[in-house]
């Protein structure tokens, strides 16, 4: 393996790996992770090259744990500490290992850092930031092109997280088996968190990030692998796949957006749908029923209509239904209210929006003006509608959903007074 991309892929699934051994056998995460970058970096320029060595995860580990000692020996500010470890630490504790030394081969700390990058005393962009970099193996730079903010920014946002990890004490290792299924739920919360931004851009140019919704679905494949019983997770990668597999067919070749209703879907990934429908039809039959795993089941519902008349919307409705008993928050209230209006008429929609307004976790959010345009449309009120997607367009920071919130609006514009009922 010796091309860019196959590189570029066996060092991110072994650079959560690599930090794990260093931080067993050094503790110091900060410290680690940094050494861990600089040998990722030295790998993407030396492999391609001189070609992968026989033990990638030896060569990464050795490097980097030289690194750190060398980091440490060079500091003069840090003697006495030095001194004072040297004292209380094993005799080769700062030896850099060998190759394989630190790392069982049946042991992979990749959840191990999910459970670290993402606890609670860290914020939700801390959390995703810290996890893109230590278990995603990103650089700064990759991290802040993603999110569409300046460098400095980002390695000042990575840099307070590892302080936190550093001032809390938060420790490597597995949480307390009565904490462990919380902290899973914050690890899939991020993971879905990373998704969405690579799927839907927030702010930028594009409507999508396919590198980072990528790198989701690969920790999530990651975190499968290691819990293959977990329903959720499960739920949580079929998600993704059934969402991304749509990908190809979001967007016009000039980048503008294309809603699901009117999607090519021939385009759609069918390798995707085929593995995501199989694995959520396995995981619902085993299961505990969670909120990941009924979003995946609305996903296979959309993805096995051929075309979007023959989508069953009454099993949506229904489906949504569940998930707002089970999950209640107001985006599945608005996408509920979708629903609703393909079933009941749009003014059963408008109904359940007009609750939303009152909600301070989405009132001025431009997703519930657009989806209010949306109804009003189909309900032919084109002023009203006018409006709302003229209010979305302003709000949305996603430069390809303003413009195509602008041709939905320039579609109703009055000329020379409103149009008050639909075309025929």
């Amino acid at each position: 393996m010796t091309d860019d991309l196959g590189v570029e892929d066996l060092l991110r699934r072994l650079a959560p790996q690599a930090l794990g051994a260093l931080i067993r056998r050094y503790g110091h995460f900060d410290a680690c992770e940094d050494a861990v970058q600089e040998a990722l970096l030295a790998a993407a320029v030396q492999w391609p090259e001189e070609g992968v060595p026989g033990n990638p995860l030896g060569w990464l580990t050795t490097v980097a744990g030289r690194r750190l000692i060398d980091q440490w020996r060079s500091d003069e500010a840090r003697k006495q500490r030095e001194a004072t470890v040297a004292a209380l630490s094993p005799a080769d504790a700062f030896t850099a290992p060998g190759p394989g030394d630190d790392l069982p081969p049946d042991e992979d700390d990749t959840l191990t850092l999910l459970f670290m990058c993402c606890h609670p005393a860290l914020s939700a962009p801390s959390q995703v930031a810290l996890t893109l970099r230590a278990v995603g193996g990103l650089t700064t730079a990759q991290i802040a092109r993603a999110f569409f903010v300046p460098e400095a920014t980002m390695a000042q946002r990575i840099s307070r997280a590892k302080q936190r990890v550093k001032s809390t004490g938060i420790p490597f290792g597995m949480p307390p088996e009565q904490e462990r299924e919380e902290r899973l739920r914050v690890v899939l919360h991020v993971l879905y968190l990373i998704f969405n931004e690579g799927y839907t851009t927030s702010s930028g140019p594009h409507l999508q990030s396919p590198e980072l919704a990528g790198e989701a679905i690969r920790l999530t494949r990651s975190v499968h692998r290691l819990l293959p019983e977990d329903g959720e997770v499960a739920g949580l990668l079929a998600l993704m796949l059934l969402t991304d597999a749509r990908r190809g067919a979001r967007t016009n070749p000039d980048g503008t957006l294309i809603p699901l209703a009117e999607q090519d879907r021939g385009r759609w990934n069918r390798d995707q749908i085929g593995e995501g429908v199989e694995l959520i039809t396995e995981t619902l039959s085993r299961a505990p029923l969670g909120p990941y795993q009924l979003q995946a089941a609305i996903a296979a519902v959309h993805a096995e209509a051929p075309r979007a008349d023959d989508t069953d919307w009454p099993q949506i409705l229904a489906l949504y239904e569940l998930l707002g008993r089970v999950s209640p928050n107001p985006m599945v209230t608005l996408n509920h209210a979708i629903a609703a209006a393909m079933v009941n008429g749009p003014e059963s929609g408008l109904e359940m929006l007009r609750a939303l307004d009152a909600d301070d976790r989405l009132a001025g959010h431009h997703r519930l003006d657009a989806v209010r345009a949306h109804l009003l449309e189909m309900a032919g009120d084109h002023r009203a509608a006018w409006e709302s997607y003229r209010i979305a367009a302003r709000r949305t920071t996603s430069l390809p959903e303003q413009r195509y919130l602008e041709a939905r609006a320039a579609r109703l514009a009055p000329e020379g007074g409103v149009r008050e009922t639909a075309e025929p």
